[in-house]
């Protein structure tokens, strides 16, 4: 098979257009995991500006072989990040804030009372603020993940990222019932909060497992779905084992929406984040 890129996977930017965001987030002692997972939307989501805010700092605790965040040593929680984001919330002008996080399995509580405080910072700060939470499993922790919910994001975000299958290639310390339930109980722990998640393609998936996943989803109440193409960011990681036209995108795209889901971004540059304010903005008119 050929896996060298084709054209409609190649994206470029201009490394100048990132400086100013750099600048803000390196003040405040911030991560994002545009540049932690070496994103290839950083350039366009830089220069609007905006950013996903990667907290509990950026080394990981698991090895899922698709990402290009650090593992090794973790290091103590921040207690000033909650406001530091705020603060950056404030300087980028923003009107939907990101949080996700590495995994940090070393924690009591996986990072819950963060994101927890995380949000209680911004909603506090910003009334009008849209804020999207992309969290971890919390290894399938009822209590940590009522914390996030009590806190109130308006959309809880949790990848399941590929099909069952792929789960011991892929996320080989995930659980894929694990994620599942995730977003089951977080709907059902407050009706009121869309729930999202996303997966990638070109890992070996064939379509017709991509679609019973996305009939998983649905049975779980998943209001958002994201779709798009895996790109290797670094040598270690796994290999692309395809890249997958545009048309099948499309066809995902329309299963989706025949299915029920609220709405549903799919193609190749798309990633969880990625223009998360425009599609919550459109999805929210049509509601």
């Amino acid at each position: 098979m050929d896996t060298r890129i084709p054209p409609w996977s190649r994206k470029k930017y201009n490394i100048g257009e990132l400086a100013a965001v750099k600048k803000q987030l390196r003040e405040l002692g911030l991560n994002t995991v545009c540049e932690s997972a070496r994103c290839p939307n950083i350039g366009e989501c830089f220069k609007k500006p905006t950013a996903t805010f990667m907290i509990l700092g950026d080394v990981c605790t698991r090895r899922c072989r698709f990402c290009a965040v650090s593992k090794g040593q973790t290091k103590a929680v921040d207690p000033a990040e909650p406001g530091n984001i705020a603060e950056a919330v404030r300087r980028l002008g923003l009107k939907h804030a990101v949080i996700t996080s590495v995994t940090r399995d070393d924690l009591e509580d996986g990072g819950a009372g963060q994101f927890a405080a995380v949000v209680t910072a911004l909603k506090g700060s910003f009334p009008g603020l849209v804020v999207e939470v992309l969290t971890p499993d919390f290894k399938g922790s009822e209590k940590a993940l009522m914390s996030v919910i009590e806190s109130g994001p308006h959309i809880f975000n949790h990848n399941l990222e590929t099909v069952p299958r792929l789960y011991p290639a892929v996320r080989p310390q995930a659980v894929y019932e694990r994620s599942l339930a995730v977003l089951k109980r977080a709907k059902e722990m407050d009706g009121r909060i869309y729930t999202k998640s996303g997966l990638m393609a070109g890992l070996g998936e064939e379509e017709e497992e991509v679609m019973a996943v996305m009939h998983d989803l649905r049975a779980a109440g998943c209001d958002l779905l994201t779709i798009g193409q895996y790109l290797r960011p670094m040598k270690d990681n796994i290999e692309v084992s395809e890249y997958v036209r545009p048309e099948v995108f499309e066809r995902y795209k329309d299963a989706g929406l025949s299915m029920g889901f609220s709405s549903v971004a799919s193609g190749p540059f798309v990633r969880s984040s990625y223009n998360a304010e425009e599609v919550f903005a459109v999805m929210a008119v049509r509601l």
